[in-house]
């Protein structure tokens, strides 16, 4: 089977297109140091041939990948995580240590996902996850550091999307792997202004206060690029971009404390991220038609109010 080649984003950075529902949705990356090389993110199940393809063309070996990187556990970015490193004999699965145990045995994460999605949806969309040994899962603590020769990577603790979100400095490209933490750019809403960032508030431990936190230090890294999981490598103005994600995390908070109550707090709070983003993008002179809209974005606000929701509950629940 063929695939689409990986695309040089950035000296040794290839992006690789996971095709998880749709193209230009979700990113994997292969990186090249002197000695070795690093996959960062592993995206779903159904991504990891295209991500074998890419290391055939690019010149790695499998026996060359020393270090799988995860941002975080969800499976769009970790679901293909056991079944890369049986390829990959020589690599090491680096993770938040909130998130490696759950590489290791995924059965909670799992059944966490399937009681979002459903079963049957969830192994559609994923594929079933498979464990990976503990002697290879190695945790990554905030300030842990990693060298593919003359390749330095270091690793920042990074909650708000989830608690078990890190982000990775690359620092021969002063690049930033975000996952979900730089919220989502679609390459389809570059309008004239730029790229237009979005965040992600999926369940079920969004905190927006830490999420605040989050992309402040981002930003103090000083990176020059953030290379996205949704989607792709973004350069220059990330201090904008940034306090654009600041707005409109602010403005989710408004939108889910004025919902209402009871059963119909779902729907109303969905309509209300739906209008407010066609506003969004309007002003940002997006080319897509509201249908075009729909079709992007309707699992993104589903899961956003879900994961607001959420939040909400469990602040009522600590109070």
């Amino acid at each position: 089977m063929s695939f689409e080649p990986a695309t040089e984003v950035a000296p040794d950075t290839f992006l690789i297109d996971a095709h998880y529902h749709r193209p230009r949705l979700a990113a994997c990356y292969v990186v090249k140091g002197q000695s070795s090389a690093a996959v960062v993110e592993t995206g779903h199940a159904a991504a990891v041939p295209r991500i074998l393809a890419a290391l055939e063309q690019v010149g790695v070996p499998r026996a060359g990948v020393s270090h799988v990187i995860v941002t975080h556990v969800h499976l769009d970015h970790a679901g293909g995580a056991g079944a890369l490193m049986r390829a990959l004999p020589n690599a090491t699965l680096v993770a938040h240590p909130r998130g490696a145990r759950h590489l290791i045995d995924p059965a909670k994460l799992w059944a966490g996902t399937a009681a979002v999605y459903g079963v049957e949806a969830t192994r559609a969309l994923y594929g079933e996850p498979i464990a990976v040994p503990a002697n290879r899962v190695v945790e990554a603590p905030d300030g842990h550091c990693l060298d593919l020769g003359e390749r330095r990577f270091t690793f920042f603790d990074a909650p708000g999307h989830a608690r078990h979100h890190l982000v990775v400095l690359d620092e021969s490209t002063r690049g930033v792997f975000t996952g979900d933490s730089f919220g989502l750019s679609y390459r389809e809403l570059d309008s004239p202004r730029g790229p237009f960032f979005y965040p992600t508030t999926t369940p079920v431990q969004f905190d927006p206060l830490a999420l605040h936190s989050t992309l402040d230090r981002i930003l103090a890294q000083r990176p020059e690029h953030v290379f996205l999981t949704h989607f792709g490598m973004v350069s220059g103005n990330l201090a904008a971009h940034a306090a654009t994600l600041h707005r409109t995390i602010d403005l989710f908070v408004r939108r889910a404390e004025a919902a209402p109550a009871g059963e119909s707090r779902h729907g109303a709070l969905k309509a209300a991220l739906q209008e407010d983003l066609r506003v969004l993008l309007r002003e940002h002179g997006s080319p897509l038609h509201a249908d075009q809209l729909q079709g992007l974005f309707d699992g993104d606000l589903e899961l956003n109010a879900a994961g607001l929701e959420a939040w909400l509950d469990s602040r009522k629940a600590a109070s």
